[in-house]
């Protein structure tokens, strides 16, 4: 696996993930921090034109480095609910197919402290590449279950105790009204298409997003972190409430 660019390349290497480094010939001072961890875990350092580098990227913004990495650990949906640090919190993302889209929710999972997302293993962005540039590096310190089907990943979330909430445009209820404090998916449909069939049936809530303007929807990745962030407001005054 493949990774490029200084912040995702920083965190695999943090992660214990990275296997070999190829730096441009040429590198600048921001590679200094990169090159420095990488001595310091012993970590095989190879310079290369940048061509060399362009090529692996496939032309991605790699900013003169590129690593091979250790493929990610795959998770059971059981196994992000249980291993939860508190209670539950998980994405589940419904077919989001852009790279960049993919990576935004991975970072904003991360600094949501998310307990895992739950993707689809066909017809999903590929999580290195562009994914992990997107996601600035969380792509190494956030737990992924990638599974077959996704409805069916609902009801084992469902299974385990957690309440599973589909954000869809057309929803009567809104996203500010869910009780985020118990445990929660949040379920996030593809671009433009939305959720699926089956899986908007399997879900136990819908909820919108109220837009006040001109456009009927957000991004799939600001959806994600307006309701992430709702999630963690409720749970902070919770927390501090005693109740």
């Amino acid at each position: 696996m493949i990774i490029y660019g200084i912040n995702p390349v920083l965190e695999a290497l943090r992660a214990g993930r990275v296997r070999e480094l190829r730096v441009a010939e040429r590198s600048g001072s921001r590679l200094r921090d990169v090159i420095a961890l990488a001595n310091d875990r012993g970590i095989r350092i190879r310079r290369v034109p940048a061509a060399a580098l362009d090529r692996d990227s496939r032309l991605g913004v790699h900013q003169g480095v590129v690593a091979d990495v250790d493929e990610m650990r795959d998770y059971s949906v059981e196994e992000l609910v249980w291993g939860a640090r508190g209670i539950p919190l998980i994405v589940v993302l419904d077919g989001i197919e852009d790279p960049h889209n993919l990576g935004a929710i991975l970072r904003t999972a991360d600094a949501s402290s998310v307990d895992g997302v739950v993707i689809q293993s066909r017809r999903s962005a590929a999580l290195n590449g562009a994914a992990a540039k997107a996601s600035a590096g969380a792509v190494a310190h956030v737990r992924v279950a990638q599974v077959v089907n996704i409805a069916r990943a609902l009801e084992e979330l469902k299974a385990a105790g957690v309440w599973t909430i589909g954000l869809a445009a057309d929803a009567p209820a809104t996203y500010d009204a869910v009780d985020f404090t118990l445990p929660s998916a949040i379920v996030l449909g593809a671009e433009g298409s939305g959720l699926r069939r089956l899986v908007r049936e399997r879900c136990d809530l819908l909820a919108a997003i109220p837009m006040a303007g001109h456009v009927g929807s957000l991004n799939v990745s600001v959806a994600a972190g307006v309701t992430l962030f709702e999630a963690v407001r409720q749970r902070r005054q919770h927390a501090e409430s005693g109740v």
